[in-house]
Protein backbone atom coordinates (compact mmCIF):
# COMPACT_ATOMS: atom_id res chain seq x y z
CA UNK A 1 0.00 0.00 0.00
CA UNK A 2 1.66 3.26 -0.75
CA UNK A 3 1.38 6.75 0.89
CA UNK A 4 -1.74 7.61 -1.88
CA UNK A 5 -3.70 4.45 -1.03
CA UNK A 6 -3.48 5.02 2.63
CA UNK A 7 -6.64 4.23 4.14
CA UNK A 8 -8.50 7.38 5.94
CA UNK A 9 -7.86 8.04 9.59
CA UNK A 10 -10.94 5.22 11.20
CA UNK A 11 -11.66 3.87 8.15
CA UNK A 12 -9.83 0.16 9.86
CA UNK A 13 -11.92 0.65 12.69
CA UNK A 14 -15.33 1.63 10.79
CA UNK A 15 -14.85 -1.44 8.63
CA UNK A 16 -14.33 -3.82 11.98
CA UNK A 17 -17.18 -2.38 13.24
CA UNK A 18 -19.45 -2.81 10.98
CA UNK A 19 -17.97 -6.45 10.37
CA UNK A 20 -19.11 -7.41 14.07
CA UNK A 21 -22.38 -5.54 13.91
CA UNK A 22 -22.57 -8.01 10.61
CA UNK A 23 -21.66 -11.07 12.54
CA UNK A 24 -23.72 -11.65 14.54
CA UNK A 25 -21.71 -13.82 17.01
CA UNK A 26 -18.21 -12.54 18.89
CA UNK A 27 -15.66 -13.22 16.69
CA UNK A 28 -11.65 -13.61 17.64
CA UNK A 29 -8.98 -11.83 16.16
CA UNK A 30 -8.24 -14.48 13.74
CA UNK A 31 -11.68 -14.22 12.76
CA UNK A 32 -12.52 -10.83 12.41
CA UNK A 33 -8.62 -10.79 9.82
CA UNK A 34 -10.08 -13.42 7.73
CA UNK A 35 -13.26 -12.02 7.38
CA UNK A 36 -11.65 -8.46 6.50
CA UNK A 37 -9.24 -10.36 4.07
CA UNK A 38 -12.56 -11.64 2.57
CA UNK A 39 -13.71 -8.33 2.11
CA UNK A 40 -10.97 -7.22 0.29
CA UNK A 41 -8.98 -10.39 -1.37
CA UNK A 42 -6.71 -8.56 -3.56
CA UNK A 43 -4.96 -6.83 -0.80
CA UNK A 44 -2.62 -8.43 1.72
CA UNK A 45 -4.10 -9.73 4.68
CA UNK A 46 -3.78 -7.35 7.44
CA UNK A 47 -1.21 -8.09 10.61
CA UNK A 48 -2.22 -10.36 13.37
CA UNK A 49 -1.01 -7.44 15.77
CA UNK A 50 -2.74 -4.80 13.08
CA UNK A 51 -6.28 -5.95 13.78
CA UNK A 52 -5.15 -7.14 17.63
CA UNK A 53 -4.61 -3.37 17.81
CA UNK A 54 -7.60 -1.82 16.42
CA UNK A 55 -9.54 -4.41 18.32
CA UNK A 56 -8.12 -3.28 21.57
CA UNK A 57 -9.02 0.23 20.81
CA UNK A 58 -12.43 -0.31 20.25
CA UNK A 59 -12.52 -2.14 23.43
CA UNK A 60 -10.95 1.09 24.84
CA UNK A 61 -13.39 3.50 23.75
CA UNK A 62 -16.47 0.76 25.31
CA UNK A 63 -17.56 0.20 21.73
CA UNK A 64 -16.38 -3.83 21.98
CA UNK A 65 -16.94 -5.93 24.69
CA UNK A 66 -14.17 -9.08 24.88
CA UNK A 67 -14.71 -12.88 26.92
CA UNK A 68 -12.09 -15.40 27.04
CA UNK A 69 -12.89 -18.37 25.11
CA UNK A 70 -9.37 -20.43 25.40
CA UNK A 71 -6.40 -18.36 25.07
CA UNK A 72 -8.25 -16.49 22.46
CA UNK A 73 -10.69 -13.51 23.23
CA UNK A 74 -14.08 -12.82 21.24
CA UNK A 75 -15.17 -9.43 20.27
CA UNK A 76 -18.54 -8.23 20.27
CA UNK A 77 -20.51 -4.43 19.73
CA UNK A 78 -21.20 -3.25 23.01
CA UNK A 79 -24.15 -1.63 21.58
CA UNK A 80 -25.95 -0.81 18.60
CA UNK A 81 -24.68 1.86 16.38
CA UNK A 82 -27.91 3.96 18.24
CA UNK A 83 -26.95 3.40 21.34
CA UNK A 84 -23.58 4.18 20.85
CA UNK A 85 -24.83 7.48 19.34
CA UNK A 86 -26.86 8.19 22.59
CA UNK A 87 -24.05 7.43 24.64
CA UNK A 88 -22.06 9.97 23.11
CA UNK A 89 -24.44 12.44 23.10
CA UNK A 90 -24.99 11.83 26.94
CA UNK A 91 -21.21 12.04 27.38
CA UNK A 92 -21.04 15.38 25.93
CA UNK A 93 -23.76 16.90 27.95
CA UNK A 94 -22.07 15.29 30.96
CA UNK A 95 -18.70 17.01 30.05
CA UNK A 96 -20.79 20.46 29.88
CA UNK A 97 -21.79 22.49 33.01
CA UNK A 98 -24.45 24.56 31.10
CA UNK A 99 -26.91 22.13 30.12
CA UNK A 100 -29.09 24.13 28.99
CA UNK A 101 -27.45 26.12 26.72
CA UNK A 102 -26.01 22.82 24.68
CA UNK A 103 -29.13 21.86 25.10
CA UNK A 104 -30.68 24.73 23.48
CA UNK A 105 -27.58 24.75 20.64
CA UNK A 106 -28.59 20.97 19.90
CA UNK A 107 -32.28 21.46 18.95
CA UNK A 108 -31.82 24.60 17.12
CA UNK A 109 -30.06 22.79 15.05
CA UNK A 110 -32.01 20.58 13.90
CA UNK A 111 -34.16 20.19 11.22
CA UNK A 112 -37.94 20.61 11.53
CA UNK A 113 -38.88 16.27 11.01
CA UNK A 114 -36.35 16.18 14.06
CA UNK A 115 -37.33 18.90 16.00
CA UNK A 116 -41.14 17.17 14.97
CA UNK A 117 -39.54 13.67 16.01
CA UNK A 118 -38.41 15.18 19.47
CA UNK A 119 -41.20 16.70 20.57
CA UNK A 120 -43.01 13.77 19.69
CA UNK A 121 -40.50 11.63 21.82
CA UNK A 122 -41.06 13.89 24.38
CA UNK A 123 -44.50 13.56 24.54
CA UNK A 124 -45.26 17.52 23.55
CA UNK A 125 -46.88 16.76 20.04
CA UNK A 126 -47.77 20.62 19.84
Amino acid sequence: MTTRDRRAPGSLEKQVWALLLDAGRPLTTGEVRDRLHEQTPAEAPLAHTTVVTILGRLHGKGLLTRSLDGRAHRYTPASTPEGVAATRMHQALADEGDHEAVLSNFVSGLSGTDEALLRRLLGQDG
